[in-house]
């Protein structure tokens, strides 16, 4: 196991640097450039400012350039945000994103088994169909739409919860509540169909057959010997669903005026801030590889037929 977990660390390296590798030449390949916006620059200082960021050497020694930094642990400054670096901007911004992607995740995962679970439990009743609507609802209605829809009802006409704003502010963690409960919604209605597809699967295994003929009661098979078995496919989505709802929350950080990283990587692509695009793409990646990883190592500690040798 230890021996996984070492090689796997290791084969994030050159995953890692590919991904750094295609994203720089494929933005550079784009037309355009950061100062291309700007208007009545003189040739000279436009030939300054090139000359500055090394915009005027040939893409392989930028590249070259770019990844000695990026091995330093520095990122570049970002060409529209003149007073911060990537570094700064992503310090700043990243933990507002991940406490929402967390806080949504926790929430999706918590409901969705909870619903997947008695949806199974309670197969071809009115509460499996009632559930199972409601998780179709779930996909189907994109985010944009759901958001402002609660925030009409519970900000404006019930006037639970502010409309906008950040957990830093007076309101405080009031604000955290529409844009986690609206971000989870897809996550969740994906756990609590994958949770009751495969508890449903389960149930009918032969190991839970034997468990019943021993004598155990309906409860004890359902939480002890079913339940940990049917979790496998929902921590195999945890990986990407994770890494998705991290980087999926832009729309969500527009809405409610969410200061995350979401609106940075927008923003970035729009202006054409080289640093700050290879900047989000990195954390979101180690994000997605990170994730990845884990999913595996809690897939061997969670089911006893996978070794990892």
């Amino acid at each position: 196991m230890v021996r996984f977990i070492i090689r796997r660390l290791l084969s994030l390296i050159p995953t890692l640097f590919l991904i750094i590798t295609f994203s720089f030449f494929i933005m550079k390949a784009a037309p355009g450039g950061p100062f291309s916006a700007e208007r009545n620059i003189p040739p000279e200082i436009l030939a300054n400012i090139n000359k500055a960021y090394h915009f005027d050497e040939p893409v392989y020694k930028q590249y070259l350039r770019y990844l000695g930094n990026v091995l330093r642990g520095d990122l570049g400054p970002s060409f529209r945000y003149k007073d911060y670096t990537v570094n700064d901007l992503i310090a700043n911004t990243l933990p507002n994103s991940l406490i929402l992607g967390i806080t949504a995740l926790c929430i999706a995962l918590f409901f969705g088994i909870f619903v997947g679970l008695m949806s199974a439990v309670k197969q071809n009743s009115i509460i499996d169909y009632l559930t199972m609507s409601v998780a179709v609802i779930g996909i189907s209605i994109p985010l944009f739409v759901v958001g402002p829809l609660l925030m009409l009802v519970f900000a404006v006409q019930l006037k639970w919860l502010p409309t906008s704003g950040w957990i830093t502010g007076r309101q405080g963690l009031k604000t955290l509540i529409m844009p986690a409960v609206t971000l989870s919604l897809p996550y969740f209605a994906y756990i609590a169909r994958l949770s009751r597809a495969s508890v449903l699967e389960v149930l009918r295994s032969d190991y839970i057959r034997t468990a019943y003929a021993k004598g155990l009661s309906y409860p004890l098979v359902l939480f002890k010997h079913a339940l940990k078995g049917a979790m496998l496919p929902v921590i195999s989505y945890l990986g990407p669903a994770f890494a998705g709802i991290i980087t999926g929350s832009v729309v969500i950080e527009k809405i409610f005026l969410v200061p995350g990283l979401g609106t940075f990587f927008v923003q970035s692509a729009l202006n054409r801030d080289y640093t700050l695009i290879m900047g989000t793409v990195i954390v979101y990646s180690i994000i997605l590889i990170l994730m990845n990883f884990i999913v595996d190592i809690v897939y061997a500690a969670i089911d006893p037929r996978i070794s990892y040798k």
